[in-house]
């Protein structure tokens, strides 16, 4: 029994995860490699090895001939008599190759082998890990700053936060640990390139699945969610348990859970609204907390109209639009938004204008959880009217 080889065995197991398989097929190759570059050719050579013991046997198989022409495909009878005595011309026999005798080129060569393949396969492990965590969260810990870019430990490999996945408020010293959403995982030869993103709207998603159990066992639902990083996100729930609050659950008892992502975004605001599929009704949440006079939304068109107070003009179209901008991705609507006064010299902004049209129209003065975005017919930003 080869002790010394079933430990290392099983420690690289153990260590790289490795099979034991793999190890015993890269001992085979770098075997035949030696022998290949001990006699020149090893195209008859056959290596067996015990997956039990680790014992093994190198040989060659032999044409029994007269006359030897090539002494690493032949032997002669007499020669060949002397391993088995019923051998005859044209018998193939086993001659056992000492791997002792094997100069020291061809036993480096044959580490090299086994060395090579123990780093693909460890790389191939650390692919297939991190391959199955794509689109998914990670944590990680800032290692230092390349460039722009920013590396980061997550365990088995190394990430690159690139400049255009960072949120620009955001700054990390060495050390710190940040969760991060992974984009992609390619396979290059230098090992596995792991893209991660602190911007990704899924970043979120994924924090709200981790944070809150009745996401995770699919109780409630994240419908939609639109976000500008680093600033404000918009989140659209629903609950398909009557009995359970979608926004309830999302923002915990006195905000525990919505207040951990928040903390986790450095800051960044999350508001969670109602999903509705009345598109009315959906537009109305997802413009808050600004209150709203009246929507009419065309569901064909992708298009609303939104009458808002005067005095809450601005607030429904937020700081630079972004209020309504997030509240347009999250819904998937253009909405134009106008005030009463504006509304009452504006086609489409009143009941009499759609009698005899199939618009979808809401009427409540309830006041809601803040977040939109808006864009109106021609894609202008309507901040200047606030």
């Amino acid at each position: 029994m080869n002790k010394e080889l079933m430990l290392a065995l099983d420690l690289l197991e153990k260590e790289k995860q490795i099979s034991r398989e793999v190890l015993f097929d890269a001992i085979e190759n770098s075997l035949i490699t030696a022998c290949k570059n001990h006699f020149g050719k090893a195209d008859n050579v056959k290596v067996e090895i015990n997956r039990e013991t680790c014992d093994f046997v190198v040989y060659a198989e032999k044409e029994v001939v007269e006359e030897v022409e090539d002494d690493v495909l032949q032997i002669s009878l007499e020669d060949a008599r002397k391993i088995s005595s019923k051998a005859k011309i044209g018998d193939i026999v086993k001659v056992d190759i000492k791997s002792k005798e094997f100069g020291r080129i061809a036993a480096q060569n044959a580490r090299n082998v086994i060395t090579q393949k123990i780093r693909e396969e460890e790389r191939s492990v650390v692919y297939n890990i991190y391959y199955e965590k794509e689109k998914d969260l990670v944590t990680g810990i800032v290692q230092r700053y390349q460039g722009k870019n920013i590396s980061i430990d997550l365990g088995k490999a190394d990430a690159i936060l690139t400049e255009s996945e960072q949120v620009k408020t955001e700054k990390f010293r060495p050390t710190e640990r940040i969760k991060l959403f992974v984009i992609e995982v390619k396979n290059t030869n230098k090992g596995p390139k792991i893209l991660v993103s602190r911007t990704h709207p899924d970043l979120v998603k994924r924090l709200f699945e981790e944070e809150v159990t009745e996401i995770k066992d699919g109780t409630v639902e994240i419908k939609s969610i639109a976000r500008e990083a680093g600033s404000r996100t918009k989140i659209a729930v629903w609950s398909n348990n009557p009995n359970v609050d979608a926004v309830g659950a999302c923002v915990g008892m006195n905000g525990a859970r919505v207040n951990a992502i928040v903390e986790e975004l450095r800051g960044e605001k999350i508001d969670v609204v109602n999903w509705d599929e009345n598109p009315g009704n959906l537009i109305q949440n997802a413009l808050s907390p600004a209150k709203i006079v009246n929507v009419f939304a065309d569901p064909e068109e992708k298009v609303a109209k939104v009458v808002v107070p005067d005095y809450q003009l601005s607030l429904a179209i937020g700081k630079e639009g972004q209020n309504a901008r997030l509240a347009a991705r999250l819904t998937g609507y253009k909405i134009d938004i106008k005030s009463e006064t504006q509304a009452k010299d504006a086609y489409g902004f009143r009941l009499e204008d759609y009698l005899d049209e199939d618009y979808e129209e809401y009427d409540d003065e309830a006041e809601y959880e803040e977040g939109a975005e808006y864009v109106d017919e021609e894609g202008e930003n309507p901040s200047e009217e606030a």
